[in-house]
């Protein structure tokens, strides 16, 4: 069981509580027992697992305990996407029949797997491959924001909570008009005659001739990167594709597209079955029936809720992998055989390393806001609120759990580190995949990890357990 460890919080508190609660001490103490006993029969003490044993409940205040929640979260979601990542590469390395210990961080496992990759590129490929994807497309929970607001301020509604997005979102047909007069109204599904004036999502024919941004399944009238055993391309083509061109990520089609179509409708709204999504200007607030495709901004509330809300919304972001392009020349001294055994390990590692893609290019953008928000309302707002819980009016039993709150405030540094030791792994092992797979368009992995602490000078989190004493 663990006590108060701040000392003048303890003595000012309990001396109030004696000269003014001692009615109430007897009733804690139906027994006469010593002093001693008296703060845990009035439940008076701290849990003796905190926030780095995964407990929240710290205080019964609602406010802090958000805050909390948030920072267990935040560093659960770290944990669970190294781990995602891990899967992935260990699905790599047997794929490219290398012995790693799936014991080892993430990443000497990246290690390993990058130098075998690296060693078979060298063994089939003529110079160097070429690999690029458009970033994947990630949604906030607009549902996630509003428990996480209730959660945090006990007097708002979850069912009235009004969740904005900064981005856009699915809506009902009923609020088409509404955002084609404030925003951007856009369709989602079959394209009007197959004639696709927007993004291609799936599979585009081309019966004639075109360029293909996705693998190639036909004829390429340039070099494609693999072939099918009858010599037809199923791979990037670098001319003109005639067949089919798979567009598993989006792109554009000259064809028919026999997938789904996102398009901006004629005639201001969407039919045939279409989801109807809208970008919203800035000004303009349109009810979302789906996720948000970018930021979600939560109602006003204190700052301390704020900061939890919005990590909570963060770290529960989901991220689609991409479709990715990749390009080399197979070394003339290839044979058949070995090219197709090559391509269909190849194929099945970048669909892999499209999973590590949709982690580290995606969520951990957004965890890593959420890491760097946490950090300094641990300091800020979140401290000075117990000011206002301190206040005359306080009741005894709640402020009694401030010393439990400023003894977990030193846990925090220690929970956020963990959560950027995570993100760290991760993205040493998208760099060192990324790497190997010639991957130009790859953000540079401290330039993506910056994004955790760009708004905590001189690494201010590791500095909170001395702040709080």
């Amino acid at each position: 069981m663990k006590f108060f460890q701040n000392t003048g919080v303890q003595l000012a508190t309990l001396g109030l509580f004696t000269g003014l609660t001692m009615g109430a001490v007897q009733g804690c103490d139906e027994d006469g027992g010593v002093l001693g006993d008296l703060a845990e029969q009035c439940g008076l003490t701290c849990s003796s697992e905190g926030i780095l044993e995964g407990n929240a409940s710290i205080t019964g205040i609602a406010n802090v305990d958000a805050f909390f929640q948030a920072v267990v979260t935040v560093q659960d979601v770290a944990a669970s996407i190294e781990g995602s990542i891990k899967a992935d590469l260990l699905q790599i390395a047997a794929i490219l029949e290398v012995s790693v210990d799936a014991n080892a961080s993430v990443a000497d496992i990246a290690a390993s797997v990058s130098a075998e990759l690296d060693a078979q590129i060298s063994a089939n490929v003529e110079g160097s491959l070429t690999l690029n994807f458009q970033p994947p497309k990630c949604q906030a929970s607009l549902e996630v924001t509003a428990e996480a607001t209730a959660r945090c301020d006990a007097s708002v509604d979850p069912g009235s909570v009004e969740v904005k997005c900064e981005g856009s979102c699915a809506i009902d047909a009923s609020a088409q008009a509404e955002c084609s007069a404030s925003g951007s109204l856009s369709c989602e599904g079959t394209a009007p005659t197959l004639a696709c004036e927007g993004t291609c999502t799936g599979s585009c024919s081309l019966e004639v001739a075109a360029t293909c941004e996705g693998q190639c399944n036909g004829t390429c009238m340039g070099t494609c990167s693999a072939q099918n055993a009858d010599g037809s391309c199923a791979g990037s083509c670098d001319g003109m594709c005639q067949g089919t061109c798979e567009l598993s990520g989006g792109g554009s089609c000259s064809g028919s597209c026999q997938g789904s179509c996102e398009y901006t409708p004629p005639s201001g709204s969407c039919e045939g079955g279409a989801q109807a999504k809208c970008t919203a200007s800035a000004e303009a607030s349109v009810e979302c029936s789906g996720g948000c495709e970018g930021n979600v901004e939560p109602p006003m509330v204190s700052a301390e809720c704020e900061a939890s809300v919005k990590a909570e919304a963060q770290a529960n972001v989901q991220c689609t992998p991409p479709s990715i392009d990749l390009q080399f020349q197979f070394a003339a001294s290839v044979d058949a055989q070995a090219r197709a055994e090559f391509n269909a390990k190849l194929k099945a590692v970048v669909k892999a390393y499209a999973n590590i893609v949709a982690n580290a290019e995606g969520r951990i953008s957004f965890l890593s806001q959420a890491v760097a928000n946490l950090g300094v309302a641990a300091t800020g707002a979140v401290r000075g609120s117990f000011d206002a819980i301190l206040g005359a009016d306080a009741d005894i039993f709640v402020a009694a759990k401030i010393p439990c709150a400023l003894t977990e405030l030193e846990s925090v540094g220690t929970a956020l580190g963990s959560a950027q030791g995570s993100i760290t792994g991760s993205l040493t092992a998208f760099a060192s995949v990324g790497g190997s797979l010639g991957s130009p368009s790859m953000r540079r992995m401290d330039e993506v990890y910056a994004l955790a602490w760009q708004e905590i000078p001189n690494n201010r989190v590791n500095r909170i357990a001395g702040e709080t004493e």
